[in-house]
């Protein structure tokens, strides 16, 4: 227990100085730079077309319902995408790219995928995954970032599913689960940071609505406790496969390898050096050292209580 207490607060300090430094590297957020981002991915696959259990509706159906109750209320700070995979006849997957509501055309999107057929759920993780690192980038890492995975069924490439999630947690993207009207869990269910079943369309909406409750409008909310909150119920291999991601990490997309480091330029001498030039940030190299922390702090505290 010592050992524990004694690596614990090892890695509180270098988080500490870790978040010092972005602290020192990068101004202030404003309430107009934060935003919540969040990518629902939703199954159209053809099992969707089924009724769910006891209800008589079908899967799709509840799920287009549930989502436009939701989504109705969600706060302005709260960007939007939806992304759509196997659905019939639709000429763009992302039938709402992430962004700011437009309540109109929220609605229309969600209206429009028909189930069709398979379940390519790796590929689109990454799809969905992808597009969030792009909008953290542009945000400077301000705001939260959430991938909102709703399915009935496991996928059709799984190595893909294992081999693309590790690095989605590893890169600091929260992956919520629903479990839309399944006889057992999802695979997904032990892998990501939330997993909900929703067996009949109340249960569905509530499960998408206490999703969206936990999103925070207030930036400087996120406390230490709530991030080792937010890490701990990972499983100790998800856990250390996402810290072995951290490779890889940042805001690069996902399943791309690191780049080589270019050899550090030659400094200019001292007569041409702007006395008022501001050194140069680099937050994608600080963000994963972060996540680094916390998890292996977390990895730690799982063998301990074996």
């Amino acid at each position: 227990m010592n050992l524990l207490k004694t690596l614990t607060a090892g890695l509180l300090l270098s988080l500490g100085c870790v978040c010092g430094a972005v602290a020192q590297e990068e101004p202030s957020a404003t309430f107009n730079e934060y935003r919540d981002n969040v990518v629902i991915v939703l199954d159209a696959s053809g099992s969707m077309s089924r009724r769910m259990r006891g209800s008589g509706v079908q899967k799709m159906e509840a799920a287009k319902a549930a989502l436009k109750s939701v989504l109705r209320k969600v706060p302005p700070t709260t960007h939007i995408g939806l992304l759509v995979f196997s659905a019939k006849d639709l000429r763009n997957d992302w039938v709402y790219p992430l962004g700011p509501r437009d309540e109109m055309r929220l609605l229309e999107a969600i209206d429009r995928p028909m189930p069709n057929s398979g379940t390519p759920l790796g590929k689109y993780i990454k799809m969905g995954a992808d597009r969030l690192l792009e909008a953290r980038a542009q945000q400077y890492g301000y705001g939260t970032y959430r991938l909102l995975i709703v399915t009935d069924g496991d996928a059709n490439d799984p190595d893909l599913v294992d081999r693309y999630t590790p690095e989605v947690l590893a890169r600091g993207i929260i992956v919520d689960v629903i479990g839309v009207d399944m006889k057992t869990d999802h695979t997904l269910a032990s892998m990501a940071h939330s997993y909900r079943r929703a067996n009949d369309p109340d249960s569905l909406e509530k499960a998408i609505r206490e999703v969206f409750a936990e999103l925070s409008s207030d930036a400087d909310a996120f406390s230490m406790k709530e991030a080792f909150e937010l890490i701990d119920p990972l499983p100790v291999k998800c856990a250390a496969a996402a810290l072995q991601a951290l490779s890889v990490s940042g805001n690069r997309p996902i399943g791309e390898n690191a780049q080589s480091p270019k050899p550090p330029s030659p400094p200019a001498p001292t007569s041409a050096v702007d006395k008022n030039q501001k050194p140069s940030r680099s937050p994608n190299l600080l963000l994963p050292g972060v996540v680094f922390l916390l998890i292996l702090l977390v990895i730690s505290r799982k063998m301990f209580r074996r």
